[in-house]
C-alpha cells in the first residue's frame, strides 16, 4: 500500500487576533481530541497580532476533512472567516529536544 504524501500547511489571517484562535482552540479541542492524520500545529502572531500556523498533516485529505468538520463550523458559528491557506508536499520534517516546552498551557 502506498504511503500517502505529507503535506506541511501554511495559514495566515489578517485579523485574526490571538483571542480569536484561542477561542477557537477552546471550541475544537484539537490537543485532547485530537484529529486523524494530524501531526505537527504551531502558531504565532506578528507585530500587528495577525495569526500564522505551520501545521504538518500526513495527507491532505485528513487536513481537509479536519476543516470541513471542526475547523470551518466552529469559525461559522463564531462568525469568522478561514485564515487563508497553503499546502506544500513534506521533504523533510524534523522535531527537536525541548519542543514540548513551547506548548501553550
Amino acid at each position: 500500500m502506498k504511503k500517502s504524501m505529507a503535506i506541511l500547511a501554511l495559514f495566515t489571517g489578517d485579523g485574526f487576533t490571538k483571542q480569536i484562535y484561542e477561542d477557537l482552540r477552546k471550541e475544537v479541542d484539537w490537543e485532547h481530541n485530537k484529529a486523524t492524520g494530524q501531526i505537527f500545529h504551531a502558531v504565532g502572531f506578528d507585530n500587528s497580532g495577525n495569526l500564522h500556523v505551520a501545521d504538518i498533516w500526513d495527507s491532505e485529505e485528513n487536513l481537509n476533512n479536519f476543516i470541513t468538520s471542526r475547523i470551518k463550523p466552529a469559525l461559522d458559528k463564531m462568525n469568522v472567516s478561514m485564515p487563508k491557506g497553503e499546502i506544500i508536499p513534506i521533504h523533510n520534517a524534523v522535531a527537536f529536544e525541548g519542543i514540548d516546552s513551547y506548548k501553550a498551557k
